[in-house]
């Protein structure tokens, strides 16, 4: 049974921290819409949402990589009158190694996962939003985003995006009702390592990995609240602080060895 008329759109919601926010979200009574690529994971994971917590859950599977998936998802909204309240632009994923030797298609795909089809369905729900004057935003970035991040180049570049875009918006829409907010975790267990092809840099043995759901937990608080920005970790705020004071190159040389 729906709790509103109101939903709340997941991206990348079949695993990870999407995985974690859904089902804290409809503990919270958020009626749900679940995108991955993965039909059979979303459809389960909505059925057992929908039956656990007495909310609606729709799975709509979609590679948001493409054009035609990403463009179906708006049009799938707008056709079943469902009002997005909250969007979690979630969907994302990183590649280690060189930038010269990189997969060009892989590339391709994290540019158009991480950047375009979080600026699309940003630009598309928006205006729904506008016209109840409230709506609230979050867009996962990563700690990556505030420096350069060299054998992970493009991961890094599609965070710094990421976080600049919704540190715009926050400004732009706050006359609207609208709150943007912009999580930044450090290294998480997740699917994430396996897919960036990371096999045992020095960085997750010298950061401690948090779990997803602390990291959905920190993130759903925030957004809530409609804090700018989301970094879970004394040690990540601190750290993100002393770059402010750090040259560039420095930080550069330090990320690339413990890529390395």
């Amino acid at each position: 049974m729906k709790t509103s008329n109101g939903y709340a759109l997941i991206t990348g919601a079949s695993g990870g921290i999407g995985f974690d926010l859904a089902v804290l979200m409809a503990s919270k009574g958020h009626n749900l819409i679940l995108t991955a690529r993965s039909e059979e994971k979303i459809a389960n994971l909505a059925r057992q949402l929908s039956k656990t917590h007495g909310i609606e859950a729709v799975a709509f599977p979609a590679d948001l990589s493409v054009a035609d998936d990403r463009e179906k998802l708006p049009e799938f909204i707008r056709k079943n009158n469902y009002h997005i309240e909250i969007l979690v632009n979630n969907a994302g994923f990183g590649d280690l190694g060189p930038f010269e030797h990189a997969d060009w298609e892989k590339t391709h795909q994290m540019i158009q996962l991480n950047i375009t089809a979080l600026t699309y369905l940003t630009r598309e729900l928006v205006p729904g939003m506008r016209k109840l004057k409230s709506g609230r935003i979050l867009n996962v970035a990563s700690v990556a985003a505030f420096m350069p991040g060299p054998l992970m180049s493009v991961y890094y570049a599609s965070k710094a995006y990421v976080l600049s875009l919704s540190e715009a918006l926050a400004t732009e829409l706050k006359s609207g009702g609208i709150t943007v907010t912009t999580l930044c975790p450090g290294p998480v267990i997740t699917g994430f390592q396996d897919r960036a092809a990371f096999k045992d840099p020095a960085l997750m043995k010298i950061l401690k990995p948090a779990t997803p759901a602390e990291v959905a937990g920190y993130g759903y608080k925030a957004m809530m609240k409609g804090k700018r920005l989301a970094i879970p970790g004394l040690i990540y705020r601190f750290m993100i602080f002393s770059l402010r004071f750090s040259p560039r190159r420095m930080v550069s040389a330090m990320v690339m060895r413990l890529h390395q």
